[in-house]
């Protein structure tokens, strides 16, 4: 195909409209060369019906399993994996024990990553179902007291470690911050920051864009927004922001998180 070079030097136009095109073409060039941020493009990775994976660059992964809903529809959840020296940490764990095993043997047999271990962002069962699962691979379970002590009431095996506030782990020389900031989704939600990356997963605390409410079974409506706007000051320098459901984004999902469930409005 042959190349047509746009030139305007020359077309009879007044300054201010050659410059105004010029800007154009020079943001479209930029934006197809990937000088403009998109945090929409991760490859996806197909590993069956019951689960896949957004990889984001090396060290980062989206992990996507579902739930079956009464009507029959199938429900994606968010977890996430973060890998450094081929070792990594799950946070959440996909919503089935069926994609949990996809999950860890596809880690072990294709990316030659072992997992270490596993946080639980709070109780229910799309964070915690495959807890048994983690298990059985000597995988550790880690969750705060909160989650630990919910867990038991709702017949879920506990952790094997827990945390009150607050606990960092390593790999290697990456840091991982796991956070209680306040209630809100549920008394016991965490999330999870990587300083390097600048990365949150924030769990079903936080909501893609246009999202609704969801579920408010164990929520705290007159808090929600407070938690997030804590967290929001705590980490003001996010450039990507995982939620438990729907597509990732930057900042501004927590911005429509605190506007939804913001009780001035």
């Amino acid at each position: 195909m042959k190349k047509v070079l746009l030139n305007i030097s020359n077309v009879n136009l007044p300054n201010f409209v050659k410059n105004t095109i010029k800007l154009v073409i020079i943001l479209v060039l930029a934006s197809g060369l990937g000088f403009c941020k998109d945090t929409s493009v991760a490859e996806n990775i197909h590993i069956s019906e019951d689960l896949q994976l957004l990889k984001l660059n090396d060290h980062n992964y989206i992990h996507i399993s579902y739930i079956s809903l009464k009507n029959g529809a199938k429900f994606p959840c968010n977890g996430f994996i973060y890998i450094n020296n081929n070792e990594a940490y799950v946070f959440d764990s996909p919503a089935t024990e069926k994609a949990t095993n996809e999950l860890i043997n596809w880690f072990r047999d294709e990316r030659k990553t072992t997992i270490i271990g596993v946080v639980f962002n709070h109780f229910h069962d799309d964070c915690t179902k495959g807890i048994e699962i983690f298990k059985k691979n000597n995988i550790l379970t880690i969750a705060n007291n909160t989650t630990k002590n919910l867990m038991i009431q709702d017949g879920i095996t506990e952790p094997d470690q827990v945390f009150d506030n607050a606990l960092e782990l390593k790999l290697d020389d990456k840091t991982i911050v796991n956070s209680f900031f306040g209630e809100a989704h549920t008394k016991d939600n965490i999330v999870t920051y990587f300083p390097k990356e600048k990365i949150l997963f924030g769990g079903c605390m936080i909501k893609s864009l246009n999202a609704k409410k969801g579920n408010l079974t164990d929520a705290n409506l007159s808090e929600w927004s407070n938690t997030v706007t804590n967290i929001k000051k705590a980490y003001p320098d996010l450039e990507i922001v995982i939620p438990g459901h729907g597509s990732y984004g930057d900042q501004s999902l927590l911005d429509y998180t605190i506007s939804l469930f913001n009780t001035q409005n």
